[in-house]
């Protein structure tokens, strides 16, 4: 019986993780602590979030698929930089000092909290319908947000909006349509390499990805829904007020 609400927590958390991460990101700041509270060494834990993220990623990247609103041409030509940027920086991570890096982190969720409130209508009112050309500096960017997606996970769904919305011009919808591929991309690399040393907990991260995959499919369904992005919009500043607090006090 223990176990059973155990695996309904896990169930429950996935779910709130995988509404948060679809919409805005940083909700493996909610499974990832319980799967260590649950005894599992904080790489397994790592490891086994991840098939949460892959299968939540999926439904997301199929609905709003299935939606029409991925911009498919903009999202292809970013997803090679991603990856690179991705696989670099899960090379580099072992020569990283932690407690710098989440320094660091929280100095620029600071910043993306000051564009966030300061200027508005950049996330609110879309200035690129559909498909644009990538240029040399999308592609920089992308890579950059990439590596640190390979070397610290927790947050870079926010920081690809910040580049999609901010640098790109995409509106919060399109956004969250191409983040969710990017993110189902670079996880497929690293989750291979989680694999590889045998640190995954296969069962409890089949329970998680059910929560995910429930989390993931209301987000969508809200996300495409008229005038929601403003709810986006709050709920993006809520999560990167929260994991800003995460990264200082963590650090």
């Amino acid at each position: 019986m223990d176990d059973a609400l155990l695996y309904l927590a896990v169930i429950a958390a996935g779910a709130a993780a995988g509404f948060i991460n679809t919409l805005a990101g940083s909700g493996s700041a909610i499974t990832l602590p319980l799967l260590v509270f649950m005894g599992l060494p904080a790489s397994v834990a790592n490891g086994t979030n991840r098939i949460g993220v892959l299968f939540q990623t999926g439904v997301s990247t199929i609905s709003f698929h299935r939606a029409g609103v991925i911009p498919w041409r903009s999202t292809i030509a970013l997803l090679a930089p991603s990856i690179v940027g991705a696989i670099v920086g899960a090379s580099i991570a072992v020569d990283m000092d932690e407690q710098k890096m989440r320094w660091a982190i929280g100095g620029m969720l600071v910043l993306t909290f000051f564009l966030l409130i300061l200027r508005p209508q950049r996330w609110l009112q879309p200035r690129v319908e559909g498909d644009r050309p990538v240029d040399w500096r999308d592609m920089i960017i992308f890579f950059l947000i990439g590596l640190y997606g390979g070397f610290i996970q927790a947050g870079v769904g926010i920081f690809l909006l910040v580049g999609l919305v901010m640098g790109i011009g995409f509106d919060l919808v399109g956004g969250n349509a191409i983040k969710s591929v990017l993110t189902l991309a670079m996880n497929i690399f690293a989750f291979a390499i989680f694999v590889w040393n045998g640190q995954v907990d296969w069962l409890l991260g089949f329970i998680l990805a059910i929560g995910n995959v429930i989390g993931a499919w209301a987000a969508v369904h809200l996300a495409i829904k008229p005038g929601a992005q403003v709810w986006i919009y709050r709920l993006l500043l809520i999560v990167v007020v929260f994991s800003a607090a995460r990264m200082f006090l963590d650090a």
